[in-house]
């Protein structure tokens, strides 16, 4: 009997030890695509950001010297347009793949802007319950809250059919928590595999690295609400 238990100790030992590796893992592995990310974005704004600046100036130039015709006015107008354009896009780019508002302004101000970006996106209303005082916060879990909001706005745009969405967010001395919840149609049967697999997965493995939890609940008054709570000391270290 001793022989069998010492051998499922033995068993399980191993489990526990590769889950924590793999945690590790993904947490390193989470840590390396935002500073990709961060280094790519900072690319894009300061090169081609900049090159796209300056052709728009020197097409302003040119247009200026050229001879004043209906058809080249036209042709130089569309051109501007054009580049115009792809600067906006270059512009959506840098800030999908790294919000430099979290850096520069703060957590405040980066979820505030990207609840009300996603509220005339998609028409609805959104408000928004923040601390007073600017959040003083690791990177780590600045960009954890952050990518919460994201993925939680991604799925009300996607399955909710809401019209209304909360974004919460409570600071004290022991921990963070934020809350997006939503008057839709409330969780479904069976979540949809970019809900479940993907999406709100890697934000809960995200959280997890932080010593957090994310939990994904139906409201008593209708709709869907996703909470992560992130302890202080664990984001911390």
């Amino acid at each position: 009997m001793s022989a069998q238990t010492d051998q499922s100790k033995e068993v399980g030992h191993p489990d526990t030890a590769r889950a924590a590796d793999l945690s590790e893992l993904l947490g390193h592995t989470n840590t390396s695509w935002d500073n990709e990310r961060r280094a790519l974005s900072r690319q894009l704004h300061d090169s081609l950001g900049s090159s796209l600046t300056a052709l728009t100036m020197h097409l302003s130039l040119l247009t200026q010297k050229m001879p004043q015709e209906a058809p080249l006015l036209d042709r130089a107008a569309t051109m501007k347009q054009l580049l115009l354009n792809v600067i906006e896009t270059n512009r959506q780019m840098q800030i999908k793949l790294w919000n430099d508002k979290l850096e520069f302004l703060g957590v405040n101000v980066a979820l505030s802007e990207l609840a009300a970006q996603f509220a005339e996106q998609h028409k609805l209303s959104v408000r928004c319950s923040l601390p007073e005082d600017e959040l003083v916060c690791p990177r780590d879990a600045g960009v954890a809250l952050l990518r919460t909001l994201e993925e939680a706005l991604r799925n009300v745009a996607a399955h909710a059919q809401a019209t209304e969405v909360d974004v919460i967010v409570d600071d004290n001395d022991e921990e963070l928590m934020i809350t997006v919840k939503d008057n839709g149609v409330g969780l479904p049967a069976s979540l949809p595999d970019d809900l479940h697999k993907h999406g709100l997965r890697a934000v809960r493995e995200r959280v997890a690295y932080l010593g957090g939890t994310l939990t994904l609940a139906a409201n008593p008054q209708g709709g869907t609400a996703v909470t992560v709570v992130i302890p202080r000391a664990a984001a911390a270290q």
